[in-house]
């Protein structure tokens, strides 16, 4: 079955989930030496496969590290930063999965008929 929003709503969470991961090892090596913090990008190339007809659910995210300053081990972690990052990456996965859920809903509705 081929749906643009179930297609769409798996690509952001592939790259949420991605993000996830980056945050989780941002954090576990915010005291070591040398390490920049990873990032973890999608959006845009997951609004232009949407735009252009093209499959959102092939998008691939992409990790960079950060260019941030470093503090004396050379590190650039921000404990803060990875906080709220976390939260508002887990905020954005709950929506896509309400949205999953509510398009699924649709679907069971259309196809029993009842309301």
């Amino acid at each position: 079955m081929n749906d643009l929003a179930i297609e769409a709503i798996q690509g952001a969470l592939h790259g949420l989930a991605a993000r996830q991961r980056t945050i989780a090892d941002n954090i576990s090596n915010s005291e070591t030496p040398g390490f920049l913090a990873g990032q973890v990008s999608f959006e845009s190339s997951l609004a232009d496969a949407i735009s252009n007809d093209g499959d959102p659910s092939t998008v691939q995210p992409t990790m960079s590290r950060s260019t941030a300053p470093t503090n004396l081990q050379g590190n650039n972690v921000s404990l803060d930063d990875e906080t709220v990052s976390a939260m508002k990456t887990d905020m954005s996965y709950q929506l896509m999965i309400e949205a999953m859920t509510s398009k699924f809903n649709l679907l069971r509705l259309s196809i029993s008929g009842k309301a």
